[in-house]
């Protein structure tokens, strides 16, 4: 679980996740590349695929939209497909909701995951970029 400190609205940052995923790519370059949807996008069921760069390495990935909480601006997200799955892990879940702090709003990012073995390292190296990319996004949306 990773938790980090935002200044955006927790509301907003939940939007830019659910509608606009495709801003990261403008918001953090240097870490994601592109982001295609197929479906309706912001419902359960729609696909992402994502190009990012993790430790200097392009790689790719497909997610599905799992949940959806908008009391909570939680959104689950399924890999699917690419680069984390297979060799690493056998499954790979990511979840972001908001939590209420008294001076603030608090990112929490947890990962789901289940090893291919256990020489497999635990995803932190997957943790940083995420929290690069949030950083970004509060940084990209407070600045304008």
């Amino acid at each position: 679980m990773y938790l980090d400190m935002i200044n955006l609205g927790g509301d907003l940052f939940y939007d830019i996740l659910r509608y606009k995923p495709e801003e990261l790519a403008s918001v953090a370059p240097d870490k994601v590349q592109s982001c295609d949807i197929e479906g309706q996008l912001g419902v359960v069921g729609s696909v992402l695929y994502w190009k990012y760069t993790l430790d200097g390495k392009k790689q790719t990935a497909k997610e599905v939209i799992e949940e959806l909480d908008e009391e909570n601006h939680k959104i689950v997200l399924n890999v699917i497909d690419g680069d984390l799955l297979g060799d690493l892990y056998k499954s790979f879940k990511l979840i972001y909701h908001v939590e209420p702090k008294s001076d603030g709003q608090l990112a929490v990012w947890t990962f789901e995951f289940e090893k291919m073995n256990t020489s497999v390292p635990y995803p932190t190296i997957f943790m940083d970029l995420l929290l690069g990319i949030t950083m970004g996004m509060d940084v990209h949306k407070t600045s304008q």
